[in-house]
């Protein structure tokens, strides 16, 4: 066990956890990171729509992140936790390499993991040539022949929303979309070529993608492919606690339900980021972050106040800077 103990023990470094982890040292909080380095965003070129990070990479946002996090005093590891229980004082959360960390409370901003569809040379192309948000993305393909993958129900939804950036759009139905009459009269009203047959294959050339290719034999050429994912919140750790993780209203996942600030239904623990909000960017994701980090600074008061009353509180790290 870390014989030191924190305020708070934030599981997740990207921008969610970052931002939280900010937000409580300038509050004068211990708070201890635990990042195991798999950020979601990982495959992209850049961040956007972050406003004044617009095409950062992800990996100098989080390094610039840390640094800010460290700036503060709190604490930043490199490991993945893989376990956490109640404490009578918080809780305790271990680490893959048998390490012990105490906190008062716990916060899991772990993310998501994008499931996609089995088809040879997608997951290779994610990230680069496959895509899957046009605000995100869109900027970077504009203007070219762009291939919708259907994957489910909101897969006409995505094709209208690319349409936006391109007047060569493709939906591929893949044997697993069937438009309504009314997505029909939609589609052909914008435009929107559209595909039926299986995918076989996404096709790159020296790792560029250059086209996909239906099970039957027919190739077609194409700059980008968006594709919907099923996005699974990272909820072990929560699940674990006692939370249960729920179907998202579209269907496109599954995410932990949290209240506006990001408690959960577990006392002490919050939640923040991609794994309570599965459509959330970064930037959303670093402000559900920044009023996760408020609440709980605002828990940990209540929690003080209360034993300050009962005569059990010393200084406060604020009272005795006052006093000195």
């Amino acid at each position: 066990m870390d014989t030191k103990g924190y305020d708070v023990v934030i599981i997740g470094g990207g921008a969610a956890g970052l931002s939280a982890a900010t937000t409580l040292a300038r509050a004068l909080r211990s708070v201890l990171v635990i990042d195991s380095g798999t950020p979601r965003n990982a495959p992209a070129a850049g961040v956007h729509g972050f406003l004044s990070r617009d095409g950062m990479t992800p990996s100098d946002l989080l390094s610039v992140g840390r640094n800010e996090v460290l700036s503060y005093g709190g604490t930043v590891i490199d490991a993945e936790a893989v376990s956490a229980r109640r404490t009578p004082d918080g809780f305790e959360v271990v680490t893959e390499d048998a390490r012990r960390f105490a906190g008062r409370r716990l916060l899991v901003t772990t993310g998501l993991t994008d499931e996609l569809p089995p088809i040879p040379g997608l997951r290779e192309q994610w990230g680069k040539g496959v895509v899957h948000c046009p605000y995100c993305h869109g900027w970077e393909i504009r203007g070219q022949h762009i291939g919708v993958l259907g994957t489910g129900p909101l897969s006409v939804h995505q094709a209208l929303l690319f349409r936006q950036w391109s007047s060569d759009i493709t939906l591929f139905l893949n044997d697993t979309v069937e438009p309504t009459d009314e997505e029909w009269d939609k589609l052909a009203a914008r435009s929107v070529t559209v595909v039926a047959g299986p995918m076989a294959s996404v096709d790159a050339v020296d790792g560029v993608l250059k086209a996909v290719t239906l099970r039957q034999g027919t190739s077609f050429h194409i700059g980008a492919l968006a594709v919907g994912t099923r996005m699974e919140a990272r909820s072990a750790l929560l699940e674990s606690l006692g939370l249960t993780s729920q179907v998202h209203p579209s269907g496109a996942g599954r995410f932990i339900g949290t209240d506006p600030m990001g408690a959960t239904d577990v006392p002490g623990v919050y939640a923040a980021g991609n794994v309570s909000n599965l459509m959330a960017q970064v930037i959303t994701a670093a402000a559900e972050g920044v009023m996760a980090g408020a609440r709980i600074n605002a828990d940990l008061i209540e929690e003080e106040t209360q034993w300050a009353v009962e005569g059990r509180l010393g200084p406060t790290p604020a009272t005795a800077a006052v006093k000195g």
